[in-house]
């Protein structure tokens, strides 16, 4: 793309009300637009982040077994009746009335119209198991919306349920699934920072497990060991408790984190409030056992331009950075280097890389200023000295350091 077509612009200031440094840096950097506090739109660099994230947690979700669907925002409230959701999470909804005076609410997660959804699908244990998930718009009424894009009232989740036909079936997909959640953190740079953390499992098991991501902004205090790469949730954290999950009080670390991810058993509670029921191998009707497991793709691309950006701007990872590079060309009374430049940005193009170029008419300072703001992680650089070499500067934008390359080095390293 040519960042002469590209319709946002930088900007030196983030809006007045925004006190997240996620939001700052994403909104001046042109990622997201602000709407109301809690409510953001995602541009086309933002965007471009985005799909890369969901491509992965896809990936790993399909990897131990899960199948897309996308299931309906708006909520009809007889299933949340029967869980007694509709009144119990009343802070939470988002409700309207229809003119024939119906109400509705905006879907908030989805463990019951999914359950009741199964009863039409699951009747025998050859049925089971089943994880369905999806990656799909949730509103919450959030009454803490000032993390940025990190906590907010519409957001995208993916949210997998799953169906077992007994408690150790369920613990095994729980299992992979925990370890599909690593594979997701490391993949978007955040592998060193985020520790499993086992936390309250509130009415349906005696712990859940969140993922947390290590940072001075965030909400929750850890205790984490990190030796083993474990943590509990100071909210749980008790002599008990430490004994049974393995953990010394004197290996502990205390840190501020970010709730990146969470897994939870749920039991038997939602399959027997809506009646869901399968027949077993003996003849025998039973409940299927349910586990829920929640990633916000927005929340973690918040968290990574939180944790990873620098005092210039943000810092993506390779794996979801909005272009794999950043041409650069500098201003030169040489029309031959400009000519240059757009004929090395087609052969990049056909060689399968996605480029970002830079081919505004700018001051080399505001060219480098803006490349470190937006934070891709190489920036390839023509100028009249690289063009009279044959050579293009490459810059890692993590690392600083930068080096000489012939242009067939950098169309062959690609």
């Amino acid at each position: 793309m040519r960042q002469s077509t590209l319709f946002t612009k930088t900007r030196r200031e983030a809006p007045k009300d925004e006190i997240a440094n996620n939001a700052k840096l994403l909104i001046r950097a042109g990622f997201i637009h602000k709407e109301m506090a809690g409510v953001y739109d995602f541009l086309p660099l933002g965007l471009r982040v985005m799909q890369k994230i969901e491509a992965i947690i896809r990936t790993e979700m399909n990897r131990i077994g899960g199948q897309e669907i996308l299931l309906s925002t708006l909520q009809d409230p007889t299933p949340w009746t029967k869980t007694d959701r509709w009144t119990t999470a009343a802070d939470i909804w988002f409700t309207t009335t229809l003119s024939g005076g119906a109400e509705l609410g905006l879907g908030f997660t989805h463990e019951e119209p999914l359950t009741a959804l199964m009863k039409e699908h699951v009747s025998s244990y050859k049925d089971l198991p089943i994880y369905p998930y999806q990656i799909q718009t949730k509103f919450r009424n959030e009454q803490r919306a000032k993390s940025g894009i990190m906590r907010t009232r519409e957001f995208a989740m993916k949210d997998l349920y799953s169906f077992s036909r007994t408690e150790h079936e369920h613990r095994a997909f729980y299992e992979r699934c925990a370890e599909a959640y690593l594979s997701i953190f490391s993949l978007v740079g955040l592998s060193d920072t985020t520790y499993r953390t086992f936390a309250s499992g509130g009415l349906f098991s005696k712990f859940s497990d969140e993922f947390q991501t290590v940072a001075e902004v965030g909400e929750d205090t850890i205790y984490i060991d990190e030796k083993k790469r474990r943590a509990v949730n100071k909210e749980v954290l008790s002599d008990e408790v430490l004994s049974e999950v393995g953990l010394a009080r004197e290996s502990l670390v205390e840190k501020k984190a970010i709730e990146v991810g969470n897994i939870f058993s749920l039991g038997t509670r939602f399959s027997e409030a809506l009646g869901l029921q399968f027949v077993d191998e003996q003849g025998e009707k039973q409940f299927p056992v349910m586990g829920s497991y929640g990633i916000g793709p927005a929340r973690l691309l918040g968290v990574v331009a939180e944790v990873l950006s620098d005092e210039r701007g943000l810092v993506w990872p390779s794996t979801i950075a909005p272009f794999d590079m950043h041409f650069v060309v500098l201003p030169s009374e040489n029309a031959a280097v400009k000519k240059h430049a757009d004929e090395l940005y087609e052969r990049l193009l056909a060689t399968g890389v996605d480029v970002l170029y830079d081919d505004r008419d700018l001051r080399a300072g505001e060219k480098f200023a803006d490349s470190d703001l937006i934070g891709i992680p190489t920036r390839a650089i023509l100028s009249e000295r690289t063009f009279a070499d044959g050579k293009v500067e490459l810059v890692d934008r993590r690392a600083g350091g930068s080096t000489l390359v012939t242009e067939e080095e950098l169309l062959g390293a690609r």
